[in-house]
């Protein structure tokens, strides 16, 4: 089977993405559309959690998102973030984007290289925070695994939510491929289209959780990143479509 035609459950990319530079060496369509969007939640409910922004002394932050709706929910509650908060932030990426919010420099700000359990030092170093953790609704179990064995004093806030986008203005089946990047991508894909058949739709996944939502729900998967090889969707994607047009 030759693949003419991909949806990728993401927004569209930047000119200079990998994907643009596969559909045209491949003669291929590539469609981007996102299958899941994030929703804040609003004061209220952040205080029938029982959360109080005031008694925290430290913030751990594992997203660009949980940035922005800590901030949101700040401004709302009236709360001026004192310059002597402690952040801790998943990446650098993560760390500078909190620019966006507040004077970088002289502020008390750590990161880690790339994964939550890169963080274990930084509370280690800092273990007499009380730290808070705006998240989603769904969170990684390395997260928790993580804070249990930092000992640190801590506690989780929901302060926005993953939900599933409206699609009903496509047709799924109008393409070959759909790569999805998250269980909520493939809950999506459930939900707006209740009565899909796969057949000869090929499925892409990013993830062990995304592999595993999607074969929950009854899917073949076709292709799976990372891997060794390839460590990034673009390559195994490419990698595939070579494969199989030969």
């Amino acid at each position: 089977m030759r693949i003419k035609s991909i949806l990728v459950s993401q927004p569209a990319p930047s000119e200079s993405s990998p994907y643009l530079d596969i559909a045209k060496k491949e003669k291929i369509k590539i469609d981007f559309r996102p299958f899941i969007h994030v929703e804040g939640v609003d004061n209220k409910e952040l205080r029938t959690q029982k959360i109080d922004l005031t008694q925290y002394t430290g913030i751990i932050f594992t997203s660009k998102n949980a940035i922005d709706h800590y901030f949101r929910l700040a401004e709302e509650l009236r709360f001026a973030v004192p310059d002597t908060m402690r952040y801790i932030c998943q990446s650098e990426a993560i760390a500078n984007y909190l620019q966006k919010h507040i004077v970088y420099r002289k502020r008390k700000i750590s990161f880690g290289e790339k994964n939550f359990s890169d963080l274990l030092p930084l509370f280690k170093k800092f273990p007499t925070e009380k730290y808070l953790l705006p998240s989603s609704d769904v969170l990684s179990p390395d997260i928790v695994k993580t804070m249990d064995a930092s000992n640190a004093d801590w506690t989780r806030a929901i302060m926005y939510r993953t939900v599933c986008s409206d699609l009903t203005d496509i047709n799924v089946k109008d393409y070959d491929m759909l790569i999805f990047f998250s269980p909520q991508g493939i809950k999506s894909l459930q939900q707006n289209f209740p009565g899909f058949k796969q057949d000869e739709t090929k499925i892409g996944v990013f993830g062990n959780t995304t592999l595993a939502a999607a074969e929950e729900a009854g899917l073949t998967v076709d292709l799976m990143a990372p891997t060794k090889e390839t460590p990034s969707m673009t390559m195994a994607l490419e990698k595939y479509i070579k494969a199989l047009h030969k």
